[in-house]
């Protein structure tokens, strides 16, 4: 990669970084500011609970977002940035422009991802069979 490519791809996630760290701090001001209780009923706080359970979900993801991009800035100062981790081939320009913090070509990363639902739904089909339908009803006479 020319040196040009990559102080492109710097800038992007530098650029990335700043705007996903804002967002997390965001996060962090609007919950501390959401702490007060008086005056609200029981549905404001169950609202409130939500909101909260909410934004630590997103905060996990942005949270995750931020180490990837901390990640593809330390591939990029090792010299390994665009270079596909599972095969060792080369990233596509195009993807890294859409998604500057991937690890993966476009066929490793659909062969990392058809691994997953795999996992996912053998793991679906390992607990439907420990626990069946119907199994709590016959406990519970």
């Amino acid at each position: 990669m020319r040196k040009r490519e990559r102080d492109k791809f710097r800038t992007l996630l530098m650029q990335i970084r700043k705007d996903v760290t804002r967002e997390i701090q965001q996060d962090v001001q609007e919950g501390r500011e959401g702490e007060a209780g008086d005056g609200r009923d029981t549905y404001d706080i169950a609202s409130d609970e939500r909101d909260r359970e909410i934004n630590l979900l997103l905060g996990d993801r942005e949270r995750k977002k931020l180490e990837q991009v901390d990640e593809a800035l330390q591939r990029l100062d090792a010299g390994e940035y665009g270079e596909c981790e599972e095969c060792g081939g080369e990233i596509a320009s195009g993807r890294l422009e859409a998604m500057p913090f991937s690890r993966f070509c476009v066929t490793c990363q659909s062969e990392f991802e058809q691994t997953q639902r795999t996992m996912q739904t053998d793991s679906v089909a390992v607990g439907a069979a420990r626990y069946p339908a119907g199994a709590d009803e016959d406990e519970a006479t």
